[in-house]
């Protein structure tokens, strides 16, 4: 993937129709959500997307139309009876030969989570699968979810007042069905090797990371959203994942190896407490002690003279 490609990142759909000059007016840009038939935008095919990145989830429901799409490295075709999603985060492109009835829906997290569910991803753990094949349906199971986005459309089309509470109780039911004929009993943990590299990456960076605090290369202690950054994953599919596979959260994780790192430079080095929790990524030195504290029961200064040989 070329590094120019990568640099096309957009967080709505608006925007990246616009930078496609692709028409915008089935786009309500005041809300996270968007629902309309491909055939209303693409007026000449075929069309293909450069490489972008989107920060929105992707809903597309082809009863009638052709093309390919790719997520990352993987290729897919898109044929009659397709359904298939994408989630924020992962690199894509998408090329049309033929679209008649093809509907795509665009939604952010926040609109789930304010319109569909508080906990979304608890209820509907799929929506953070790593890699989502697409289904091809039989025309009588593609019919259920035509009679789903297409009422989606008409309250989207509506204006009313109600219209995203309206949209968010009918996906509710959308993803039940999606959930019931593709991901009923889905478990990240059951994704394949995919996920044991996911932990070992995870431990690593989490190793190297505190390795360059230590040091003093960096100074900003990573994060949940750096580690998922890092390995190009959504933050709470990342979280799934390792806490599956080890049994800890990534914050006990976190937790864990900064006393671990604390311990040894209170035990093992000259520098000064303050210093420790700078290093640490800890703005003020009370601040390090109470989370030493917290973990230890003991106070950096009581360790230090308990188990070091250097005073403070």
């Amino acid at each position: 993937m070329k590094e120019t490609e990568k640099k096309l990142v957009f967080d709505t759909l608006l925007k990246q129709y616009l930078h496609f000059g692709l028409p915008t007016d089935e786009i309500d840009e005041k809300t996270d959500f968007t629902i309309h038939n491909l055939k209303d935008i693409h007026l000449e095919l075929p069309f293909k997307s450069p490489v972008f990145r989107p920060n929105f989830f992707s809903f597309v429901f082809v009863k009638d139309g052709r093309g390919r799409y790719t997520t990352d490295d993987l290729n897919f075709d898109t044929v009659p009876g397709t359904i298939y999603f994408t989630n924020p985060g992962h690199y894509k492109s998408h090329e049309w030969f033929d679209v008649q009835e093809v509907y795509l829906i665009t939604l952010s997290e926040s609109f789930l989570k304010e319109n569909v569910h508080p906990n979304i991803f608890d209820e509907f753990p799929f929506l953070l699968a790593e890699t989502v094949h697409p289904r091809v349906l039989t025309p009588e199971a593609f019919a259920e979810f035509e009679q789903l986005y297409l009422q989606i459309n008409k309250e989207y089309i509506s204006r009313s007042p109600y219209r995203n509470r309206l949209i968010g109780n009918l996906f509710v039911v959308l993803l039940l069905k999606i959930k019931e004929y593709f991901w009923k009993d889905y478990n990240p943990i059951y994704e394949g090797n995919r996920s044991s590299q996911i932990v070992k990456i995870f431990k690593r960076t989490l190793e190297q990371h505190y390795r360059d605090l230590r040091a003093g290369k960096v100074h900003q202690v990573f994060r949940l959203q750096d580690y998922a950054d890092g390995q190009n994953l959504h933050p709470n599919y990342l979280s799934n994942v390792i806490k599956t596979k080890t049994g800890k959260s990534i914050s006990t994780w976190i937790a864990e190896k900064t006393i671990a790192e604390a311990k040894s430079m209170l035990q093992n080095s000259s520098v000064s407490i303050k210093e420790i929790a700078f290093l640490l990524g800890f703005s003020e030195a009370n601040h390090f002690s109470n989370y030493f504290k917290k973990y230890t029961d003991t106070s950096p200064v009581l360790y230090r003279k308990q188990h070091g040989t250097i005073t403070s």
